[in-house]
């Protein structure tokens, strides 16, 4: 890929003749990634920011978005969240995943095991057709 960028939902574009770039990722996976670190210990945003990349494939976290979906997940239940001095430095607040969170990470952790076995069984096929024009 050539510095290409992706616009809008699209996950294909043509970058060359006969070439495409593709965007394999899943939406919204944000979401479970960040209640996955929650439920490992509670956490402050910027340690959430840190973290995050590691999950979702993503280089860059916009913090700004980061704390509006944890006010989301707080009005919700999911998480909630305090403000915390007693570590050095400035007060943090800190979120913490609520027993309603665990059961959404539980939801999340069941779609994600189903959609494993769909792309599974989409690339065993595609590997035992051996008709394909070979990748670059």
């Amino acid at each position: 890929m050539r510095g290409h960028r992706f616009r809008g939902a699209r996950a294909r574009r043509r970058v060359g003749p006969g070439e495409w770039a593709v965007r394999a990722r899943v939406e919204r996976f944000g979401e479970p990634a960040l209640l996955l670190l929650l439920s490992e210990r509670p956490a402050h945003g910027y340690d959430l920011l840190e973290q995050l990349p590691e999950l979702t494939g993503e280089r860059r976290i916009d913090m700004g978005n980061l704390y509006r979906v944890l006010r989301a997940l707080e009005e919700d239940g999911i998480v909630t969240s305090a403000w915390r001095d007693d570590a050095p430095g400035p007060s943090k607040r800190i979120y913490e995943l609520t027993d309603e969170g665990r059961r959404l990470l539980g939801g999340w952790t069941d779609a994600l095991r189903a959609n494993q076995g769909l792309v599974s069984s989409f690339l065993d096929r595609y590997e035992k057709g051996g008709d394909h024009v070979p990748r670059t």
